[in-house]
């Protein structure tokens, strides 16, 4: 069948790590961005912190190198933690570029104004480059002004991709993408996408759990996709629980930035007394992983529904000029964070393990690339550090970019392949089934996968995801597809994921904290679960 959808570059998801590659790509190429929602729906706008890199002459290389491989504990690759931190001033400056409107300093002694820094937790130096508090929304505003003013790139939103397309080339033993099955929402048509070349800029699957600072779509879409597509996942049983997520039952996930307790917010109980100091000497700025346990440990020790940040004592035009979106919103909820704490509780913000990918962002099948938050590139190890992530979309879009622009001439555009079938299905008259599974996914998540994990919660979350997958396989080969189905779909698949990866690590390490292994492996190893439906064809990283 021929495709209704020619590009070179197909390029899945809209946030940073999308847009920076088809940004990236030769101006003289078809490149196609897809978006399920509007263009800047995904995680990057609701970023706060900022972006980490070297600039500072007081900092160094090696110390933040060092200070991502010591908040990893140990699982971090080397070889990947250099090759990102080496390329931190690049990337802001190619953002700079952009017209990112960075958060300016004082004026240097060569008479040049500089960008301000602030520090965060895990960090042993100010290394921090943002834009105010609403650094993703900057950042994504410009990505997406660039792209707009792009004749070869092409913007479509109200996408949802379905399923990869790939074949096997039974000579070179390899598998190879070659398209993706999309749904047009505007229609509800499912789409025949072919390309050269297709990436996964997903982002990560927070929403598998109850309480999140994620956007609804962070359902680990691309994930989900690239596994039943036959590519490797690694590490999905390190969530990171962001530890300050304002509460308030209005407030729907409003992420409490970090940058917060690095210019001075102290974390206290109900009594106003402070706690951090008794569990790590850096207290506030230990890493996120310590600080999560913390509170989490705090709130069940006494019953209590969240602790309090504080950052009252700070003068109150030092708050609000640091700190404006943070400021507005809290008001808005009636809380005044120049005179009185706010309520916190932690949150499911990052997905640290992902589909496995080189140095060149390339996974298992040949012209398939993942970058961002929906990749595992070993930067983050068992903990991410603070304001990395954005660093690492920047730095491994751009390697993609490089090398697919470098094959451009060896690979061909796919001709055919065969069309969307939905002859044997029927609409559906029974949609709360997806409404009432997508809550039960979450719920079971968060109680048994969560901050604190048991062999016996994580078996009942297995014996819970089998039967939901089973209902969600009957339910998909039998009606036509929706948003709402598909991401459900995605997200059990994904929680799966993780269960199957929390259950096979038989020790406590970064995120990943058991009660029945409460110590660390004397060496770190990776946890890499394979797709039975790769057997038979060799895997390819390269």
């Amino acid at each position: 069948m021929q495709p209704d959808h020619l590009h070179d570059v197909l390029i899945i998801g809209s946030g940073a790590a999308g847009l920076t590659v088809a940004l990236h790509l030769p101006a003289d190429i078809c490149v196609t961005v897809l978006s399920k929602g509007s263009l800047d729906e995904g995680s990057t706008r609701f970023a706060q912190g900022g972006i980490a890199a070297v600039l500072d002459s007081q900092d160094s290389i090696e110390a933040h190198v060092e200070d991502t491989l010591v908040a990893g504990v140990g699982l971090c690759h080397k070889d990947t933690v250099r090759f990102t931190v080496e390329r931190g001033k690049q990337s802001i400056q190619w953002l700079v570029d952009q017209g990112v409107d960075f958060t300016k300093a004082e004026i240097d002694d060569d008479g040049e104004e500089v960008l301000h820094l602030t520090q965060e937790g895990g960090h042993s130096h100010r290394r921090v480059i943002h834009s105010a508090d609403a650094t993703g929304k900057a950042v994504s505003t410009s990505l997406i002004d660039q792209a707009r003013q792009r004749d070869n790139i092409v913007l479509l939103t109200g996408r949802m991709a379905v399923n990869l397309i790939w074949e096997a080339d039974i000579e070179t033993r390899k598998k190879r993408c070659i398209g993706a099955y999309i749904l047009n929402n505007a229609n509800g048509k499912v789409e025949l996408h072919l390309a050269r070349f297709v990436v996964l800029a997903t982002g990560g699957a927070s929403k598998a759990y109850l309480y999140t600072s994620n956007p609804d779509g962070a359902s680990g879409d691309g994930i989900a996709m690239a596994w039943r597509a036959g590519c490797r996942v690694a590490n999905l049983e390190f969530n990171q629980f962001h530890p300050t997520c304002l509460y308030h039952p209005r407030a729907k996930s409003f992420l409490l930035t970090e940058a917060l307790r690095g210019e001075g917010a102290k974390l206290r109980l109900p009594d106003g007394s402070t706690f951090m100091e008794h569990f790590d000497e850096r207290a506030e700025l230990a890493p996120r992983d310590i600080v999560a346990r913390a509170i989490d440990h705090e709130m069940k020790r006494l019953g209590s529904d969240c602790v309090y940040l504080d950052i009252s004592h700070k003068p109150t035009d030092f708050v609000t000029s640091h700190f404006p979106t943070v400021y507005k919103r809290c008001l808005k909820f009636g809380f005044d964070i120049t005179k009185e704490p706010i309520p916190v509780v932690p949150a499911a913000h990052y997905t640290c393990g992902g589909i496995m990918v080189d140095l060149n962002g390339h996974t298992d099948l040949q012209n398939l690339y993942a970058v961002g938050e929906t990749s595992f590139t070993g930067l983050h190890g068992a903990n991410r550090m603070a304001s990395n992530s954005l660093l690492e979309c920047f730095v491994f879009a751009k390697a993609a970019a490089d090398h697919i622009a470098a094959r451009l001439q060896q690979v061909k555009i796919p001709g055919s392949a065969a069309s969307w079938d939905e002859s044997r299905v029927t609409d559906s008259d029974e949609d709360v089934v997806i409404s009432h599974n997508w809550d039960e996914v979450r719920r079971f998540m968060w109680d048994y996968v969560g901050i604190v994990r048991t062999d016996k919660r994580l078996q009942r979350a297995r014996t819970r995801i089998e039967l939901l997958q089973r209902e969600i396989r009957e339910y998909y080969d039998n009606y036509k597809i929706s948003n709402d189905l598909l991401e459900l779909r995605n997200l059990a698949t994904v929680a799966e994921l993780i269960i199957r990866s929390a259950m096979q690590r038989k020790e406590s390490r970064g995120l990943h904290f058991t009660l029945d292994y409460p110590e660390a492996y004397p060496q770190a190893r990776d946890t890499i679960l394979i797709p039975e439906n790769f057997a038979g064809l060799d895997v390819m990283i390269n």
